[in-house]
């Protein structure tokens, strides 16, 4: 369950880089090119953002694991307590 949220997010992630670099190749055929040396800060802001969401990602599916979890056992115990007579619990 968790890992299918970490798909869907993973392919977002990958559909925004997508567009951004459609976004690049039309600046590039106006005839603007920036040149190579006052580019990197974009790239590391692009980087570091990149790192936080997938930072993000993980702290969120570890989270919803965690949430999972817990929901399991609950129902677990709920089951195993209705095939238990009452006066066997005491």
């Amino acid at each position: 369950m968790a890992s299918s949220g970490f798909v869907q997010a993973a392919v977002l992630l990958l559909a925004v880089q997508l567009v951004c670099l459609g976004a690049a190749d039309a600046d590039q055929d106006t005839g603007t090119v920036i040149p190579a040396e006052s580019r990197p800060c974009v790239d590391c802001h692009a980087f570091e953002f990149m790192q936080r969401a997938l930072q993000d990602l993980k702290k969120t599916a570890f989270n919803l694991d965690a949430r999972t979890e817990t929901l399991v056992l609950r129902a677990e115990r709920r089951a195993l307590c209705d095939c238990m007579p009452t006066n066997s619990l005491r």
